[in-house]
């Protein structure tokens, strides 16, 4: 493809590759792919995301590099769109060659938000979930619900879900999408039916507030907790007694002191992050009773590895446009000359 025309994936195409592949294979995929760069951590640029906050909501740019390759999301957390028909969270991405500064791809990333943080959520819990763990509750029934419960299923081998929603009409739309598709769903009216028999907790609720979703009282010994719905300053989910007692896994841990269930502790609160543990640098689940929380906010480099993992699949199965992007004169240097010619 000439240089000046980038690849575009748009909602469509996104829709349509994961459909082709299988929600379940791009998942189990989109993990290895962020495993593998996890294990490369040390060469990447890292920077906590670039923010700016309002009081409804937050907009965020996400870069990073490896030295070769450049990339960013743009995304967006509005918690009260949901009240006016729209998405919570909407994000675009691009990823660029560093030796030119070109662009190589362009992409939607609302849907790919969506499969990348269940994907790195799941691959946590294979390093950090009690062994033989089957049944999770899930706790905030929303857009990212189904694919929690999904990726869990196929990467971690769970075998039953058990919902719980302020609003029952999301459970219920939850509880249908899932229907057919290999787990044992089970919708509870409060949380703490939720969490009965559950050896996986995820909490992944919407308000932009420092909430209480769970309690110290409702966290048993040996229990992994996925913390995805904190993930900016004054938006948390648990209990800070929870946090004092458990061993905390986060992604990279300046931005998780702002963003993450952590903001409640102390700035030199102990945590690990979680590239330590898969590059067996340090320990993940150390004992069948401790408590392990992934407090996970999203970062970069999981972004940068899903958009790579789309580029594959594009160049293999097409689904994309070209857009004329990029400037390109004959001679470099008479850009005017080419807008002129363009009469």
């Amino acid at each position: 493809m000439p240089l000046n025309l980038v690849p575009f994936v748009s909602v469509d195409h996104m829709m349509r590759l994961v459909l082709h592949l299988g929600i379940e294979r791009v998942l189990v995929e989109l993990a290895a792919e962020i495993e593998a760069d996890f294990h490369r951590w040390p060469l990447f640029d890292k920077t906590p995301r670039i923010a700016s906050h309002s009081d409804v909501g937050v907009i965020e740019l996400m870069p990073t590099s490896d030295g070769q390759t450049y990339g960013f999301k743009y995304v967006n957390g509005h918690p009260a769109n949901m009240k006016r028909g729209l998405q919570t969270v909407t994000a675009f991405g691009l990823l660029a060659d560093v030796a030119t500064g070109y662009p190589v791809l362009l992409s939607e990333m609302t849907i790919l938000t969506a499969l990348r943080t269940a994907a790195t959520s799941a691959m946590a819990a294979k390093w950090l979930a009690p062994p033989g763990a089957r049944t999770m509750a899930l706790i905030g029934n929303g857009a990212q619900a189904e694919f929690q419960a999904l990726a869990f299923k196929a990467i971690c081998g769970l075998t039953e879900v058990r919902l719980h929603d302020i609003d029952p009409a999301a459970t219920a739309k939850c509880a249908a999408n899932l229907a057919g598709r290999g787990l044992a769903v089970v919708s509870c009216d409060t949380p703490e039916d939720a969490i009965l028999g559950a050896q996986v907790i995820t909490t992944v609720t919407a308000d932009k507030t420092n909430a209480t979703i769970l309690t110290d009282n409702m966290v048993g010994a040996g229990v992994h907790i996925n913390g995805v719905g904190g993930d900016c300053p004054g938006k948390t989910e648990l209990h800070r007694d929870i946090l004092m007692r458990s061993a905390i896994f986060t992604e990279y841990t300046p931005q998780t002191r702002i963003e993450g269930e952590i903001q409640q502790l102390p700035p030199d609160h102990p945590v690990t992050e979680l590239w330590q543990v898969i590059a067996g640098l340090a320990p993940g689940r150390t004992s069948a009773g401790q408590v392990t929380l992934f407090d996970s906010v999203g970062f970069a480099i999981e972004d940068f590895a899903a958009l790579r993992y789309v580029a594959a699949r594009v160049a293999e199965t097409g689904m994309s446009v070209p857009l004329d992007m990029i400037a390109d004169p004959d001679d470099p240097r008479d850009l005017f000359g080419m807008l002129l010619r363009a009469e």
